[in-house]
């Protein structure tokens, strides 16, 4: 396929996503339900993803930790309950991306959406109050989506520590090996603190956004 075929097949997929995106806006405003309440919704939900992130990597840190205090014989067995925990890191912090992106995709269109009506208004009152809203609404978002992010960017590097250490135990489960790995425990036990720390920010962010948009 020519570069120009792939510039036009990426071209007609965005125009195809976007279209089902008026979409399905269209068909939930048809039942009451607006950008603002979708967005709402996808904020609580990131919320509630962000506090499972944090269970899933303090849990990956503490079976990482563990085996240092194991001998041979029960290695096995808690190198598996690492591996597992890994992983289950590794599927959250994949689900706390999409939550993220779908929460400023929405938030975008509904700033969009409200900038286009200000001039429907015929109120010059009304017009400037509305428009007032939206610029706070909008300061307010981008101090949520802020915090959002410098939480998920605190992800990968704790992941991909993880990732290397169980990868390494994999072919050197001994006990010597496992005692080498002190410092790379220390290491996990910082990056996971600040992980939890801005992850804790960003919820408390997420909740008092949502407090204020429903009390509007």
């Amino acid at each position: 396929m020519t570069r120009i075929s792939i510039l036009l097949a990426s071209c007609l997929l965005i125009s195809a996503c976007g279209t089902a995106q008026k979409a399905k806006y269209s068909a939930l405003e048809q039942v009451g339900i607006h950008k603002r309440d979708i967005l709402v919704d996808r904020i609580e939900k990131t919320a509630r993803t962000q506090e499972q992130t944090k269970q899933k990597f303090q849990s990956a840190y503490e079976e990482l930790a563990g085996l240092i205090e194991v001998d041979d014989q029960g290695l096995e067995k808690r190198y598996k309950r690492m591996a597992a925990a890994v992983e289950a890191s590794e599927d959250k912090a994949a689900e706390l991306t999409g939550r993220v992106a779908a929460v400023d995709r929405v938030a975008q269109d509904l700033f969009s959406e409200w900038e286009r009506e200000l001039g429907q208004y015929q109120s010059a009152n009304l017009k400037q109050a509305s428009e007032r809203n939206l610029q706070i609404t909008r300061n307010r978002y981008q101090a949520l989506y802020v915090k959002m992010q410098t939480a998920q960017q605190r992800v990968q590097p704790v992941l991909e520590v993880l990732q290397d250490n169980t990868l390494f135990l994999k072919h050197n489960l001994n006990a010597r090996a496992v005692s080498s790995l002190s410092g790379e425990v220390l290491r996990v036990q910082d990056k996971v603190a600040v992980l939890i720390s801005d992850m804790e920010l960003s919820i408390d962010e997420a909740r008092d956004f949502v407090r204020q948009m429903q009390n509007k």
